[in-house]
C-alpha cells in the first residue's frame, strides 16, 4: 500500500474540493450555508436517504420534490392515507421503502413529538431504518461523526488504498478505511464529500482521477489497477420466473384492479390480478369467469433477485360482474402512473386492445 499523509490531511483535502464542487440536491444544505450555521432537515435527509437505495440521484430528484410539496414534514406524512403514498412511490421500486417510510414517520410523530432522534443508536430503534440510513441522517442531519458507506465509497476506499479484497467480503475492510478518515470536524459534508468524489470524479468507468483532489494520493492509481477496483466475486446467475397478469374492462370502461399483500413484492400496491410468479409454467387462476384473449407480447421486468415474463389475457365483462378478487374501478380514477412498473409495462402492451380509455 502506498504511503499516504495523516488522514485529517486527506478530510481536508476533500473538504476544500467539497468546498467548491459539492453537488446541488434538493435535500442537501450546501457548504456555504452550513457555514453560515443553516442546518439540514432531518426529515428531508431522512427521505431522500430512502428514496436513494438502490436508486439514482437522477430517479429521485422529481419523487423528492413531489413527496415534499405533498407533505412537507414528516407529521403530513404520519398522517396521509397509505395508498396515496404508495401510489406516490410508485415506480421508486423495492416497495417494502414505502410501507417501512408510512410506519417510521408514525413513529417519530406518535413516540418522538415529530422530532428525529439525534444519535445513531436511537435512530436504528426506528422502522425501515438500518445502519446505513442511521448513520447517514446521524451525520448529514446531525452532524455526528459516523460513518457513512454506499457503493461510492466503497468504490473510492478501495482504489485509495489499492484494496483488491472482493465485494461482498471486503465491507468491513472498506469501512474501517472510511471510519479512519472521517474527522470530528464537519462529519456531514465529509460524508457527502465522499459520496460526491465517487458520483462525480471516481466513477466505476473512465474515472476523470486528473481532477481528484487525492489524485497523489491514489494508492491504485500508483499501481495502475483503478480499472480493476473494486473488484467483486462473480454475480449468480438471475432465475426466470413466469406468470399471468388478467386485465378485465367492464363495458363501462372501469377496470379491474387489486391491492396486494402487504408482505413480499410490490407488497399493498394496486396491479392486474394474477397467478403467482413460479419458475415452472404458471397456474392460471382468472379472477372472472369470462372469453379470455391472451396477447403475443409479454410483460419483461427484472427485479433484485430474478427475470420476470409476464403473459397477458384481456377481457370484457358485462356490467354485473362479480370477480373473485380485487374491484372494478372507474375510468376516471384509473391511474397508470400510480402502478408499479411492471404493471405498467402490462398495460401499455394491454391498452390498445382494451375499450373507451378514451
Amino acid at each position: 500500500m502506498r504511503d499516504t499523509p495523516p488522514t485529517s490531511r486527506l478530510s481536508a483535502l476533500l473538504l476544500d474540493w467539497y468546498d467548491t464542487h459539492a453537488r446541488v440536491m434538493p435535500w442537501r444544505v450546501s457548504p456555504q450555508a452550513r457555514a453560515l450555521n443553516v442546518r439540514p432537515d432531518p426529515y428531508a435527509i431522512w427521505l431522500s436517504e430512502v428514496m436513494l437505495q438502490q436508486t439514482t440521484v437522477a430517479a429521485v430528484r422529481s419523487y423528492f420534490e413531489a413527496f415534499t410539496a405533498r407533505w412537507p414534514t414528516v407529521t403530513d406524512l404520519a398522517a396521509a392515507a397509505d395508498a396515496d403514498v404508495m401510489g406516490a412511490w410508485a415506480g421508486l421500486g423495492y416497495y417494502a421503502r414505502a410501507r417501512n417510510l408510512l410506519k417510521c414517520a408514525r413513529v417519530v410523530v406518535a413516540d418522538h413529538g415529530g422530532r428525529f432522534p439525534e444519535t445513531h443508536a436511537e435512530l436504528l430503534k426506528l422502522p425501515g431504518i438500518g445502519p446505513y440510513t442511521a448513520a447517514a441522517v446521524s451525520a448529514i442531519a446531525f452532524d455526528a461523526p459516523e460513518t457513512v458507506v454506499d457503493g461510492n465509497v466503497e468504490r473510492v476506499m478501495a482504489r485509495l488504498y489499492d484494496i483488491h479484497t472482493p465485494l461482498p467480503t471486503a465491507k468491513p475492510e472498506l469501512t474501517a478505511a472510511a471510519a479512519a478518515l472521517t474527522p470530528q470536524n464537519r462529519p456531514g459534508d465529509h460524508a457527502q464529500a465522499v459520496m460526491d468524489l465517487g458520483a462525480t470524479i471516481c466513477t466505476p468507468r473512465n474515472p476523470t482521477c486528473g481532477l481528484c483532489p487525492w489524485m497523489t494520493h491514489c494508492a491504485a492509481r500508483a499501481a495502475g489497477t483503478v480499472a480493476d477496483l473494486p473488484a467483486r466475486l462473480p454475480k449468480k446467475a438471475k432465475p426466470t420466473r413466469h406468470g399471468i397478469a388478467y386485465v378485465v374492462q367492464r363495458t363501462d370502461g372501469a377496470l379491474l384492479l387489486e391491492r396486494r399483500e402487504d408482505r413480499g413484492l410490490l407488497g399493498g400496491m394496486l396491479g392486474w390480478p394474477g397467478s403467482a410468479w413460479t419458475e415452472a409454467a404458471p397456474d392460471p387462476a382468472p379472477p372472472l369467469l369470462t372469453d379470455w384473449t391472451l396477447l403475443k407480447d409479454e410483460a419483461r421486468h427484472t427485479f433484485t433477485h430474478f427475470h420476470l415474463r409476464l403473459r397477458i389475457a384481456i377481457a370484457t365483462a358485462p356490467m354485473d360482474s362479480a370477480p373473485d378478487r380485487g374491484a372494478f374501478i372507474d375510468k376516471s380514477r384509473f391511474r397508470p402512473a400510480e402502478l408499479p412498473t411492471v404493471m405498467r409495462k402490462v398495460f401499455d402492451l394491454a391498452r390498445g386492445r382494451l375499450e373507451n380509455l378514451g
